[in-house]
């Protein structure tokens, strides 16, 4: 998701707090916003997946190959 698809998320709420959508805006606004909140669920899922955490006897626990896509989870 780039810059312009975001602006015009807030354009089209906005839009819809001033005067209201048309259908095909409607219908535009539904489809950005769900490909913006995917985005934001790929970027936490890839986050998550990259911690590490030490444990009390000093062995480090991997919680991306014990929790997360990388033991072949969704």
């Amino acid at each position: 998701m780039n810059n312009e698809d975001i602006d015009r998320i807030n354009t089209l709420y906005h839009k819809m707090k001033a005067v209201g959508l048309t259908p095909e805006e409607e219908e535009e606004q539904k489809r950005l916003r769900k490909e913006y909140i995917a985005n934001i669920r790929a970027n936490l899922r890839g986050s998550l997946n990259n911690i590490s955490i030490q444990e009390e006897d000093g062995s480090i626990t991997d919680l991306g190959e014990k929790y997360g896509d990388k033991a072949g989870k969704n």
